[in-house]
C-alpha cells in the first residue's frame, strides 16, 4: 500500500541512519519499526497486570509501629535538624 506520513525530523533522520548502516531501503527499515511497535502494543496489552499485595511489616518494635515507616522516618529527620540547630548555637 502507497501512503503519505508526516514523520518527525528526528526520527527521520534515525530511521535514515538505519537504512543507511544496515544497507536497506528506508522503506524496509519503515514498515520492520511499524511491524516491532504494532508487536510491542500486543505483548503490552496482554502481558498480565502488575499487582502489589500489602504485607504488614510487623508491630511495634522499640516505640516505633513500622506499618508507619514514613512517619518514622520524618521524626528521626526532624531530631535530625534539631540537633544540626543545636550545633549552631
Amino acid at each position: 500500500m502507497r501512503t503519505t506520513l508526516t514523520i518527525e525530523d528526528g526520527i527521520a533522520r534515525q530511521l535514515k541512519d538505519i537504512a543507511h548502516r544496515s544497507r536497506r531501503s528506508f522503506k524496509a527499515v519503515v514498515n520492520e519499526a511499524l511491524r516491532a511497535g504494532l508487536q510491542g502494543d500486543r505483548i503490552t496489552a496482554s502481558a498480565r497486570t502488575y499487582r502489589v499485595e500489602p504485607v504488614a511489616l510487623g508491630g511495634l518494635v522499640g516505640q516505633h509501629d513500622l506499618d508507619r515507616a514514613l512517619r518514622i522516618a520524618d521524626h528521626l529527620e526532624d531530631q535530625e535538624l534539631a540537633r544540626k540547630v543545636q550545633l549552631r548555637k
